[in-house]
């Protein structure tokens, strides 16, 4: 059973398209027009040709986040991957946290990031919900009429090594400095974002949950499904991913099933400044990275 977490009005949300300049060396974007709001910037999310994937000059509908989240757990690290039915392209991908940068924060990307991160990414021990805190910042606590959050205890989010090219917004580089792509079907610039997340030792039997907004009757409603949790570990092995999937329910890892499953278009392959494809499916994903299904998700299909 769903039980209903918050409830946005979408008319709220605007956004600026973006002038975007590309070169070998690194990347800049600053606003360009009026504000949009979230039915207009969707409009605008169309495709577009690049001839040069490293040197281009272009408009863009929106600038994008997404969070390669590695949680640290017993001793082992794993990325955490969300998923998401995407109306807007008619698929189901699994997908790294993400989301829209509004306006005012087009500048400090990274406030998105972490917002989001707060948003969709849910952890739940016997004794309550972990807050967070991103070095002396805590992030926020969008569900805290609905849930109950632990006050003694929280995880900890912290920047991980970024990207070797420069992303600067007008003239202020990006201290973080996440990876970028142009999303070519979209015309959207995407930042990603490599964080670490710490979890307290008092973190016992956790289990994890992703909550999404669907548009409902006008409203964006957040929902917590506790028989989908929709969240999946892929474990890592000296920082490189292994071809396994799984789902953390109450401290217990279990694989989960990859028969027909697709990855968003982070996982495709990158030339220069651009992304291509709107997904790649998970088998394919492996042999990019070299990889083969483990046997134990191989039983997990099974």
């Amino acid at each position: 059973m769903s039980r209903t977490l918050a409830r946005k009005d979408p008319s709220a949300f605007k956004t600026l398209p973006l002038f975007v300049e590309a070169s070998p060396d690194g990347l800049s974007y600053q606003s360009l027009g009026r504000p949009l709001n979230f039915a207009q910037m969707l409009e605008k999310r169309r495709p577009i040709e690049v001839n040069d994937p490293d040197r281009f000059a272009v408009e863009l509908a929106n600038l994008g986040v997404s969070v390669r989240l590695t949680l640290s757990w017993q001793g082992r690290e794993y990325w955490l991957l969300v998923r998401q039915r995407r109306l807007d392209r008619g698929d189901v991908v699994l997908k790294l946290i993400s989301g829209y940068v509004p306006a005012h924060e087009l500048n400090l990307p990274l406030l998105t990031a972490i917002q989001e991160v707060a948003e969709e990414c849910l952890l739940e021990t016997p004794e309550g919900w972990l807050a967070g805190r991103f070095g002396d910042t805590w992030l926020p606590t969008p569900y805290q009429g609905a849930l109950r959050y632990r006050e003694a205890t929280h995880f900890r989010l912290s920047p991980l090594s970024g990207a070797a090219r420069p992303i600067r917004c007008g003239n202020l580089t990006l201290m973080e400095r996440p990876r970028a792509y142009v999303h070519q079907p979209t015309a959207s610039l995407q930042l990603v974002y490599d964080l670490r997340l710490e979890l307290p030792k008092e973190a016992r039997q956790l289990s994890l949950f992703h909550v999404d907004e669907r548009l409902e009757d006008g409203q964006l409603i957040a929902r917590l499904e506790r028989s989908r949790p929709d969240l999946y570990l892929i474990p890592l092995d000296q920082g490189r991913p292994t071809g396994e999937l799984l789902t953390l329910k109450r401290g217990m890892l279990a694989p989960a099933a990859t028969r027909g499953l697709w990855l968003a278009e982070s996982f495709a392959p990158q030339d220069g400044w651009l992304v291509r494809d709107e997904r790649i499916r998970w088998k394919d994903w492996l042999v990019q990275q070299n990889l083969a299904p483990t046997k134990k998700a191989a039983a997990g299909r099974r």
